[in-house]
């Protein structure tokens, strides 16, 4: 299990690691636009400069996970991501839903393997 673990992890990372950086560096060429509400609203984010954003909030919590250092916070702020990239892959882009529930799988498993450091965030409030 612990192979497995360390395998996925890697593999989250390094997904996370390499797509943050394309969003910040922009090496993968990209295709064309979409057309409609998904091509209004990545013409939105990028004239705002959010996927500067986007790309720090992947690629610091990929190599987080690669260098296998502050796991449950780098598995936090993808959470955040990953809702975000499902959604959008849900309502707009439907071609991304398979990219997205790999990712969410994987995000899933590891995060299920570092349960135990979540326990105080869902832990109830006990008033003393």
């Amino acid at each position: 299990m612990r192979v497995l673990t360390a395998g996925m992890r890697i593999l989250l990372g390094a997904i996370f690691l390499f797509f943050g950086l394309n969003h910040l560096f922009n090496f993968l060429p990209s295709g064309p636009m979409p057309s409609g509400t998904a091509g209004q609203l990545l013409c939105a984010m990028t004239a705002a400069k959010y996927f500067y954003l986007v790309g720090l909030c992947e690629a610091v919590p990929g190599l987080l996970l690669l260098i296998n250092r502050f796991v449950p916070l780098a598995l936090l702020i993808l959470a955040t991501v990953i809702v975000n990239i499902d959604f959008v892959d849900i309502t707009l882009a439907h071609m991304g839903i398979p990219m997205g529930a790999l990712v969410t799988i994987l995000w899933l498993y590891v995060a299920y393997r570092y349960r135990s450091a979540f326990s105080g965030v869902v832990k109830q409030r006990v008033e003393t």
